[in-house]
């Protein structure tokens, strides 16, 4: 009692029945307590399979005192005594049978009788079913002999044995009969022919029928079947009624299955749960097609499945709503018919209230259920002991549904239990100090078993008031929604007139386990992958326990991958590759303690494209157009936008399918409109936000009636290769525009402005020639569609021309404006339009150089030229050489070619700047002076007028000096000493050419002068130069030599970057020096200049040019602006041996040794 009261939380167990369970953990204070028997194991329904040695057939039963074991068969004694081959096991019911001789005598219905003193339990009937080997009987099968078109039943009729039965129709080398709508199997296994063909004739159509638990297959005799067209006819009757028999024997459908005998509609009984297959099989010419539909009823939630070539409609699973009736129709072109199933689904009996066996108090009052639903409405029997229960004797009664029974020790057929009363001390079944444990949130349960007769005396020590706790009847405390506090340790007592128990227990709360899937509803591509992440937190004292699975749809997934490696299962995370449509679902992790169990659940939506629409009509014919209707197909979780409709026609373009055109995406019909003349039949395919399904299957096919064309041919143009030719061309018309048989094409052409009257001429192929017509004349030209069923509409004229002849005229007028040196403006007048001869496509200028105005040297023709497009009257010329003598002459073209040329017009450039010296040389160092040597321009452009020579000092930092300028007037001196420098000092030196018109760019060099009582090399780092050591080694003569050596191979390109040197410190004026607008030309015939300065140690070969301005006019050959500027860039071609000028003659102009 002290204990009690020291506990957190006490309670007195109150009992609200005099009832307890004693079976399902009855301590050994009980043992000696009487117990009825009770059916603990059986045998069910067993095959004696030929090749199994024994067959065991059980009944186990326990009950104080120990049972005995009678068994029945057929409902009669059966003693397992009567026969050596029977093995009895002792303390048990159980017997095994051997399996030796005959055992036919075995098969039959046992059931299992276990009695002591109490009463008799008795087992669930056992059938045990001995098979017979199965055989087809011998028979001899007549051959059958139809004529083409018949229809023709093989009968199977296959043997009885275990099922399962597999039938199949092979020939003699066990090859299986094709079967297809026209020939197919019934579920009896008969073989059906809707139409014989006389490629069905053969004499070795053979049944096979399979038992698989007997492991074996047996053969029925070969059956043959003979198809002939007419056995009664000649070959030649046969020939010329060929078709007329056909027509003969085409006919409306008839049903097979169901027979015409079983009237236009049957019943159809299955059982909840199991699978209704309806079979229809028809006969008919041509081969009918099998339908299905659910006349009355709710529709099925997934549409039924269908077999054997739509002869059977097949539901697994069958529930309430299948019920309904189901019509088939079997159809061809000459009729059709119909089968009506009334299904009706029945539900086996169910259980809905059981019978409980257990110890009841003395003189209680007992209400035993036994309640079972079904459909129809099960029927109930009770039995005592084994025994029909006679109602006259019986002290108990029952209601009128005989579900429920007062009092004694009952039993209902198919529910087995017992009962028994005593009278006993309370009995806490519950061990003491049991721990308990449960996590927030959920409910506790502190378990109090107590059985006691008589009743025990109730006394509560303190109550628990609140509402969370609750005393259920079954002596169990249950604490609703716990909470942290709910901790703790709990007693229970109880007591009568025999004695009093009390027990204690103790309770701990856990924090729950929670969980979160991650991603939530992913949508993801079909083909793609998904990782879907399990994040758990769980009470660290139930580390041990926690379990996390993955489950699909409510099915574990097994912890290892798949066998296609796609699915990965690893703890926590669920990685899905290459994701399927079958990978849709629910996805559910399931986190599990010993405590609790939580799930978190994650839809994962696979995106694809549709399926292909299926059911294609067509209906509201039309000449020009038809009604197209279809099924969408499953949209696989993407909406549909739009539908595609796409034709084939096997008239002009057998096979290639076009876009016909489109529907929104809720639309599964729409009005085509069509061309005439076509034999069209029409393909759809849905989109979606994933892409296109697969095309349907193609439609029927739809032909239009032929009609005149509805347009003539467009782009209607001439062309002409000679001048006194027209040749008129189209586009031909498409073979959609056809619109019929026959077409043709009517040409009519007058000369405009001359002719009245139309010329016409009919032309199959897109274009007509006319020969001998005057040059270049306008023509109106019309081509208008014909068919065999009249002509298109009324055409338009179109305006062509006649052949071409090249122009017969030259240009007049021509004369030349200076515009610079380089630089010419050309003006003529236009020839006149009628001696065109064609479209005029433009004017070209040619032009030559015929002598050099500096040395009077005349120069072999080289003409060049500039192309001018379109009608215009002059042209800019540029990269003319300066003061140079040119001719030039214009011409007018056009397609067919280019006209005579005016006569040459001579005129001359004046002088320009010379371009740069073609060397610069420093020859003496000193302290403080310099020899500097340059070389003649490359081209003077005029007469020298003399040099500039400039110098200036430079550092390594980038900083320069004041330029100093000194001028030398003669034009022949190539040489000068600049004197008054400083010492050890880099200067740089520039010399540039000039004539009245200005100087030209300069020529650079760069040098060091020498330290007192030193020299210095001309670049820097020059002590490394081999003529340094021979300076300080060798005499004067040969020092001189040495230095001569030294500058021939500077100039044949040193180790020195000038081109670096010059973009570090920039010529001055160069700045200011620009070029002509154009820049420059040479003719390939200039020559060295006369008196031009040869190099130290060679000749200057003489400068060629292969110039062409052909690309530099406009339109394919070059452009001009309207006021002469030029488009594009012009450079002649570098003189042979030289290197464009970078301003250095080291790197520009090389001497060859």
């Amino acid at each position: 009692a002290e204990s009690i009261g020291n506990a957190r939380k006490m309670m007195m167990i109150i009992l609200f029945l005099r009832q307890a369970s004693l079976f399902a953990g009855l301590s050994t204070s009980l043992c000696s307590v009487a117990q009825l028997p009770t059916i603990t194991e059986q045998s069910h329904a067993q095959v004696a399979y030929p090749f199994d040695e024994d067959f065991t057939i059980k009944c186990e039963a326990r009950g104080n005192p120990q049972p005995t074991f009678n068994w029945t068969k057929d409902g009669k004694p059966f003693d397992l005594l009567s026969d050596p081959r029977i093995v009895p096991s002792n303390n048990s019911g159980t017997f095994v049978i051997q399996n030796r001789g005959i055992i036919t005598n075995f098969q039959g219905k046992y059931r299992c009788f276990a009695s002591n003193v109490l009463g008799t339990a008795m087992s669930e009937e056992i059938e045990l079913i001995v098979p017979s080997v199965p055989k087809f009987p011998k028979e001899k099968i007549e051959p059958l002999d139809v004529e083409h078109g018949d229809s023709v039943i093989l009968h199977c009729n296959p043997p009885k044995g275990i099922p399962p039965l597999h039938i199949y129709w092979m020939n003699i080398d066990l090859q299986h009969i094709p079967q297809d709508e026209r020939v197919s199997m019934s579920l009896k296994g008969d073989l059906y022919f809707a139409n014989v063909e006389e490629n069905d004739s053969r004499s070795d159509y053979c049944c096979f029928a399979a038992f698989p638990r007997l492991r074996t297959i047996v053969q029925k005799m070969p059956m043959t079947l003979k198809v002939s067209r007419c056995s009664k006819i000649s070959y030649l009757t046969f020939i010329l009624f060929y078709f007329l028999a056909n027509f003969i024997k085409e006919r409306k459908p008839k049903l097979l299955i169901p027979p015409e005998s079983a009237g236009s509609s049957s019943s159809v009984t299955v059982i909840k749960g199991g699978v209704l297959l309806l079979e229809c099989i028809a006969e008919g010419l041509p081969t009918p097609h099998l339908s299905w539909v659910k006349v009355t009823g709710n529709l099925p939630k997934d549409e039924p499945e269908t077999e054997n070539f739509g002869k059977i409609l097949k539901i697994d699973q069958v529930t309430a709503a299948d019920e309904g009736t189901y019509q088939c129709t079997a159809s061809n072109p000459m009729g059709r018919a119909k089968h009506e199933f009334h299904v009706h689904v029945e539900e086996p009996p169910r259980w809905i209230k059981e019978p409980e066996g257990g110890v009841y108090s003395v003189g209680a009052n007992l209400v035993l259920l036994c309640e079972a639903i079904g459909s129809p409405e099960p029927t109930i029997q009770w039995k005592l002991n084994g025994m029909p229960i006679d109602s006259k004797s019986f002290a108990g009664k029952g209601d009128d549904t005989g579900t429920v029974f007062i009092l004694p020790v009952l039993k209902c057929s198919a529910a087995h239990f017992t009962f028994s009363s005593a009278d006993i001390a309370p009995l806490i079944l519950t061990s003491d100090g049991e721990n308990y444990a449960t996590v927030v949130g959920y409910s506790a349960f502190l378990h109090c078993e107590i059985f006691a007769s008589p009743a025990a005396d109730i006394r509560c020590i303190e109550p628990l008031s609140t509402s969370r706790y609750e005393l259920n009847k079954n002596g169990t405390l249950e604490i609703k929604e716990t909470k942290k506090e709910d901790s703790g340790s709990y007693a229970c007592w109880a007591a009568n007139s025999v004695g009093k128990r009390a027990i204690t227990a103790n309770l701990d709360i856990r924090d729950a386990t929670k969980l979160v899937v991650t991603p939530k509803n992913p949508r993801v591509l079909k083909s793609h992958s998904i990782l879907l992440k399990c994040q758990s937190e769980y009470d660290s004292h139930l580390k041990h326990s926690f379990k996390l699975s993955w489950r699909k749809d409510g099915d574990e997934l097994p912890v290892n991958s798949t066998e296609d490696g796609r699915i990965i299962l690893d703890r926590d995370t669920l990685f899905i590759s290459s994701v399927t449509l079958e990978d849709q679902g629910v996805y559910t992790c399931v986190a599990s303690t010993s405590l609790d169990s939580v799930t978190a659940e994650s839809q994962l939506i696979v995106l694809d494209v549709p399926d292909p629409p299926e059911d294609l009509q067509l209906s509201e014919n039309q000449n020009r157009s038809v009604r197209l209707s279809w099924k969408a197909g499953a949209n696989h979780n993407s909406p549909i936008n739009e539908s595609i409709i796409e034709f084939e026609e096997n008239r002009w373009e057998p096979g290639r399918w076009q876009e016909l055109t489109r529907t929104p995406g809720n639309d599964t019909t729409t009005l085509l409109s069509l061309a005439p003349y076509m034999n069209y039949q029409f393909r759809v395919l849905s989109v979606n936000a994933v892409g296109r399904s697969q095309p349907s299957k193609p439609s029927l096919r739809y032909a239009t009636p032929p009609a005149a064309p509805d347009k003539n041919p467009e782009n209607i143009r001439v062309e002409a290769s000679e001048p006194n030719e027209m040749v008129m061309k189209w586009e031909p018309l498409k073979p959609v525009e056809r619109n019929g048989p026959g077409l043709e094409y009517k040409v009519s052409w007058r000369q405009r402005g001359v002719e009245a009257d139309w010329n016409e001429e009919m032309v199959k192929k897109h274009s007509l020639t006319l020969r001998n017509t005057p040059t270049f004349v306008p023509y109106e030209i019309k081509v208008q569609a014909v068919n065999n069923l009249g002509s298109g509409p009324e055409p338009n004229v179109t305006i062509g021309y006649s052949g071409e002849d090249v122009p017969d005229a030259a240009p007049s007028g021509v004369s030349v404006d200076i515009v610079n040196s380089t630089l010419v403006k050309v003006f003529w007048f236009g020839i006149p339009r009628d001696r065109v001869r064609g479209h005029l496509r433009g004017y070209k200028v040619s032009w030559w150089k015929t002598k050099s105005m500096l040395d009077g040297k005349r120069h072999h023709p080289e003409k060049h030229f500039l192309t001018f497009v379109g009608d215009r009257n002059y042209g800019m010329i540029p990269g003319l050489e300066p003061f140079s003598e040119f001719r030039l002459t214009v011409l007018a073209y056009n397609s067919k070619g280019d006209g005579p040329e005016s006569s040459p017009v001579v005129f001359e450039t004046p002088e320009g700047v010379p371009e740069q010296p073609r060397f610069l040389r420093i020859l003496n160092f000193d302290k403080d002076s310099v020899t500097l040597s340059w070389g003649l321009p490359k081209k003077a452009n005029g007469h020298l007028t003399g040099y500039i020579l400039q110098y200036q000092i430079i550092n390594e930092t980038h900083e320069i000096g004041p330029l100093n300028d000194v001028s030398v007037t003669n034009r022949s001196t190539l040489s000068w000493r600049l004197s008054g420098l400083s010492s050890s000092t880099k200067y740089k030196f520039y010399v540039k050419a000039c004539t009245v018109k200005g100087c030209g760019k300069p020529v650079t060099e760069e040098g060091l002068t020498m330290a007192q009582g030193t020299y210095a090399g001309i670049y820097d780092g020059i002590s490394t130069q081999g003529w340094f050591i021979g300076l300080m080694c060798a005499i004067a003569l040969l020092t001189l030599l040495l230095l001569t050596i030294c500058f021939v191979r500077r100039n044949k390109g040193g180790k020195y970057s000038v081109k670096e040197k010059e973009d570090l410190h920039p010529d001055p004026e160069a700045q200011s020096i620009k070029d002509e607008i154009f820049g420059e030309y040479s003719d390939s015939d200039e020559k060295p200049l006369k008196g031009s300065l040869q190099s130290i140690n060679g000749d200057i070969k003489a400068t060629e040019s292969a110039d062409s301005l052909v690309d530099y006019g406009e339109g394919e050959h070059g452009m001009f602006n309207e006021d002469g500027s030029f488009i594009g860039a012009y450079s002649g071609s570098k003189e042979k041996g030289s290197v464009e000028s970078t301003g250095s003659s080291t790197a520009t102009f090389p001497l060859h040794a």
